[in-house]
């Protein structure tokens, strides 16, 4: 019998194949042969896809009707998607594909019509640094081959939903570059469903791990129609640590072939939804998931008649960096309106617009609150312009909350009554931080230095002597970055763009695809470069970490297993022992410096453990083409104790700035894990060790004409460091841009104390 050429079974892919079965498709398979819990299945490939539009003669149309779309225009945008719906849907299934997919589907059950759900798995889709969650659709309960066919169409035509079009323009994948794949597998009749996260998904805390559960099937979690069951487990202990049990209105459940929504009673919606047993065994699978992708999980678990199954699962893509407990604050001073649940940290005010479906996003204008029911993919749009979420239903697994996370934006869920309490640009303040909603604005002056607040200043901007930089990874932000009150970027983290390419670099250079990798790397460059010209920007070369880089498609084949990747081969060291991924960069940033004339981009170096390592690394460059000049700047990190104790010998090779990564620097000198909850006590950035070490690098850097950046979350969270560093004479600080204006204030006041110290 010959070979399927459309159809691998779940078992037969991993996840080296995401560009055959997509990343929804390739972590079934991969956790098939890993024998995690999955229920049986098979994908058609997205060469299926593709052979589709060709037969069929679409791509054409598509492109014509694509082709200039203004996808900020709603009625423009619905119109091209319903278009490309009705004239995938309503084309032939070529007949070799139909062939290979009845008969896999017919496997399933030794040839009865099994009910089986009809998913879509984008190619582009589950990578660690972009989530296509929710842009693609979802059929289930579906029996028959017919049917099935069916329903493999519609799920190709929702590769062009509206959303969809409009999250690729947005986030600039090519349409036609992004393929479709189709998982089809064995229901699992859910009794009880949930979303479990192994880590803390608001506090991005790695030492916990959230499950969240409901009775009934999962699509009422993912929605947010129903606020579920809430536990936080320690992941050393195995103890559930935090529990909140809700009250479930209505279950989901499967009629046949077709799902209905019920009412539950109070005494049903209202129990504790699965044992605490139950919980510690899906934490269990959380961890050792988390142990074999080397990554944070986010994952759909399923319980069938007292079995639990895994039904998806995806990185986590919206980690950032941890919010202490000191940050829970309560804005005493104002009007307490609803209490629900923290979802997304920091704190936004602003006018409140109510939306009671898709069909009024147009009602949010930058800077409002929008307030829901619940969110949903189509709410996307509205949700980026908006400056915080809030929403009547939902966990912190809902759509809302995910997406806010990704979007960095303050995000509060479950605030029941929330629609009856607000009216239509009524100012509120939403306290991600806590979940609760205010009446009124809350005011710089009125909020404690803990509180990160969001760029919400609107007047003259503040001149400070002392640069304010900002932290930055995403290109499609650039445009948003560059009208802040900043004077830079202090960092351009590299590692997000190159994963944003999804291919480890080593592969890509024995592909001989180096040219798409140099592209693609210079693109984002410069979109950041033009967008923030003159200003600076200063490109931090990459410092993957072994375990992060094998995460990249073909990473088995080129990382080593290290037992503390932290303190393993990583920053300088990689470059010199192989610079070819490195001189990838170099060509990069040449590219953008020469060809497109932005002279503002800079290169800083990390973790560099000797002064042989630092001149070494500068040989390369020089050997590129980049040599220090008054136009181009070599930076370097200070994150390791040698850094600062052998500070002047670096001086002596010749560099022109420093920047403290205070993260790595702290826990390195303090000899405490952050992530570490047994002894993140002993984390402590302003530690009498580490202010030490700040002054010392300072005062050289000064005596040299060397520039000097504080770069991380210290100077948010500790004004009083502020203030030493501007009296040692720090040239600039670099924070994440929800800060900025918090840190520009202290700054300013430090410098104002400062003259006035000087003038006694």
């Amino acid at each position: 019998m010959t070979k399927p050429k459309y159809v691998r079974w779940f078992k037969e892919v991993d996840k080296e194949d995401i560009g055959i079965v997509g990343g929804k498709g390739a972590n079934l398979g991969e956790m098939t042969k890993a024998g995690f819990p999955v229920p049986n299945g098979f994908v058609v490939t997205a060469q299926a896809y593709f052979q589709f539009l060709d037969e069929s003669g679409l791509r054409d149309d598509l492109h014509r009707i694509l082709h200039g779309l203004d996808v900020g225009n709603s009625a423009h945008l619905a119109k091209a998607s319903k278009d490309i719906e009705h004239k995938i849907t309503h084309a032939r299934f070529p007949q070799e594909i139909a062939t290979e997919v009845i008969n896999a589907y017919l496997s399933l059950d030794k040839g009865k019509n099994v009910l089986v759900a009809v998913r879509s798995s984008a190619t582009a889709e589950d990578l660690p640094t972009a989530s296509f969650a929710g842009q693609q659709a979802t059929f289930l309960n579906v029996s028959g081959e017919a049917n099935v066919l069916e329903k493999i169409k519609e799920a190709w035509a929702s590769l062009f939903t509206a959303r969809a079009i409009f999250y690729r323009v947005t986030n600039t994948f090519d349409h036609f570059k992004v393929g479709i794949a189709i998982p089809v597998q064995i229901m699992v009749q859910s009794d009880y469903s949930g979303i479990m996260f192994t880590l803390d998904p608001v506090t991005n805390d790695k030492s916990k791990i959230v499950v969240d559960a409901i009775i009934g099937l999962g699509e009422m979690i993912v929605q947010g129609s129903v606020t579920p069951d809430h536990f936080k487990i320690d992941k050393q202990d195995r103890k559930i640590i935090e529990k909140e049990i809700n009250v479930q209105e209505k279950v989901m459940r499967r009629n046949g072939t077709k799902t209905q929504v019920l009412a539950l009673t109070k005494p049903e919606g209202g129990k504790q939804k699965i044992s605490d047993e139950m919980v510690l065994k899906i934490a269990a699978i959380g961890v050792k998931l988390e142990k074999h992708y080397y990554f944070p999980q986010d994952v759909e678990w399923a319980i069938d008649k007292g079995h639990v199954y895994i039904v998806q699962t995806r990185p986590v893509t919206t980690t950032g960096s941890s919010l202490r407990s000191k940050e829970s604050v309560v804005l005493s001073k104002k009007e307490l309106l609803i209490k629900g649940d923290a979802a997304s940290p920091g704190i936004a005010f602003g006018p409140a617009k109510i939306i009671s479906g898709p069909k009024e996003i147009g009602k949010i204008l930058k800077g409002d609150i929008l307030v829901a029911l619940m969110t949903n993919p189509d709410y996307v749009p509205a949700m980026r312009k908006a400056v915080a979420i809030v929403t009547e239903r939902g966990g912190r697994t809902s759509h809302a909350a995910i997406v806010s996370r990704e979007l960095g934006i303050p995000a509060v869920v479950g605030a029941k009554g929330i629609m009856q309490a607000v009216k239509d640009d009524m100012v509120i303040t939403a306290n991600g931080t806590t979940g609760e909603v205010f009446k009124g604005a809350v005011h710089i002056s009125n909020v404690s230095h803990e509180i990160n607040l969001p760029n919400t200043s609107h007047g003259e901007k503040i001149k400070t002597a002392t640069k304010l930089y900002i932290n930055l990874a995403e290109p499609e932000r650039a445009n948003e970055v560059a009208k802040m009150d900043i004077d830079g970027i202090g960092l351009l983290r590299a590692e997000f763009m190159m994963a944003s390419i999804g291919t480890h670099p080593k592969k890509i250079i024995a592909d001989k695809k180096q040219e798409q990798f140099i592209e693609e790397l210079s693109i984002g460059m410069e979109t950041i470069c033009e967008a923030l010209a003159p200003k600076p920007v200063v490109y931090r070369a990459s410092d993957f970490r072994t375990n992060e880089f094998r995460n990249l498609k073909g990473g088995d084949l080129y990382e080593p297993q290290e037992d503390n990747p932290m303190l393993g081969f990583r920053g300088a060291a990689r470059y010199i022992a192989d610079p070819r991924v490195f001189e990838l960069e170099l060509e990069a940033i040449k590219r953008v410096r020469n060809k497109k004339n932005l002279k503002n981009l800079h290169l800083m170096i990390p973790f560099v453990r000797s002064p042989s390592e630092l001149l070494a690394v500068k040989k390369i460059v020089s050997a590129n083409g980049l040599s220090r000049s008054s136009a181009f700047k070599l930076w370097m990190m200070v994150e390791l104790p040698t850094n600062v104790i052998s500070i002047e010998e670096f001086l002596d090779v010749g560099i022109d700035g420093i920047s403290f990564g205070s993260n790595d620097l702290t826990m390195l000198v303090l000899g405490a894990d952050r992530d570490n909850s047994e002894i993140a006590s002993a984390y402590n950035e302003v530690d009498p060790s580490l202010l030490w070490c700040y002054e010392r690098v300072i005062t050289a850097c000064n005596k040299r004409g060397v520039t000097t950046s504080m770069c991380g979350q210290a100077p948010s969270d500790y004004p009083e460091l502020v203030q030493k560093l501007v009296e040692w004479g720090v040239t600039s600080m670099s924070v994440n841009r929800d800060v900025a204006v918090s840190v520009r204030h202290s700054i300013k006041a430090a410098e104002h104390e400062l003259v006035v110290k000087r003038s006694v």
